[in-house]
């Protein structure tokens, strides 16, 4: 198979490409750092992009190339939508011209953090550019037919907050922890699940996410498993935040374990590269 994959250096983008290239031909597509065997294209370049997608033919696209830095997104609110919404867009348009299915990854923040455990169902309610932008490049994505958007939680491997906390404690200072819930999951665990996803070519949007655990309760868990010096603190906000968090964006994805046999539910926190 043929698969083109856009963020090819980001966390899940690493995983993807060693999993996936070792039964199928991957098409590398990178912005900010030097991938292997890959090419340098601006997202934001629609018409390069376009024509770079029409030419290579790929049979699944796979995009998870997003401007993430949710503080930064409310900053640069333009770029954040060019990123994260209007590259969807075109993505789709060069879809639909070579017949490509296209599994597009969102994620938890398009919820308001009200309830938690949002099933694939729930109505959702960005409380941030981030999960506004997001949000909209779903909207995108679910325009085309042959089309899956996966909503994930707190991805990590070797960055996001478990890898912050293993770092900080090991260096034995203190760790803020937001008081919220969320469900995060290994960049590996997550890679396997779309691995399965893209042979089974399921359509519409499903929650793809582990167990949901407060930012605390995580950082816990952490400090015990490797024995690590240092104070974790639980906090309402983080000093220097600019954008608002969802206090509970926890995904319920009972329907993906259901369909998915990959245990991506389990937390791994053996998924972190430190």
């Amino acid at each position: 198979m043929r698969i083109l994959l856009t963020g090819a250096s980001g966390q899940l983008g690493v995983e993807l490409s060693k999993l996936l290239s070792q039964k199928n031909e991957v098409i590398r597509l990178y912005n900010s750092s030097e991938v292997p065997d890959g090419y340098k294209i601006d997202l934001t370049d629609f018409p390069h992009l376009e024509d770079f997608i029409i030419k290579k033919k790929p049979e699944v696209i796979i995009n998870t190339a997003a401007m993430t830095e949710v503080d930064k997104c409310e900053i640069e609110k333009e770029k954040a939508y060019k990123v994260n919404a209007e590259a969807v867009r075109h993505i789709v348009r060069a879809s639909k011209v070579i017949d490509a299915y296209l599994l597009h990854v969102s994620t938890d923040y398009v919820f308001d953090g009200n309830k938690g455990l949002y099933r694939e169902e729930d109505i959702p309610n960005p409380v941030n550019y981030y999960g506004l932008s997001k949000l909209l490049g779903e909207a995108f994505a679910m325009s085309y037919d042959d089309s899956l958007v996966v909503r994930t939680s707190g991805v990590f491997r070797n960055k996001g907050f478990p890898v912050y906390v293993y770092k900080t404690l090991k260096e034995g200072k203190a760790v803020s922890a937001y008081k919220g819930y969320y469900s995060p999951i290994s960049a590996r665990k997550l890679a396997l699940a779309i691995e399965e996803l893209i042979n089974l070519k399921k359509t519409g949007v499903l929650h793809v996410a582990s167990e949901r655990i407060s930012r605390y309760e995580l950082a816990l868990k952490i400090k015990e498993k490797f024995n690590l010096p240092g104070e974790i603190r639980e906090v309402e906000e983080v000093k220097g935040w600019v954008a608002k968090r969802p206090y509970d964006s926890s995904l319920d994805s009972s329907k993906a374990r259901k369909l998915l046999s990959t245990d991506f539910y389990t937390l791994d926190i053996e998924g972190m590269v430190v």
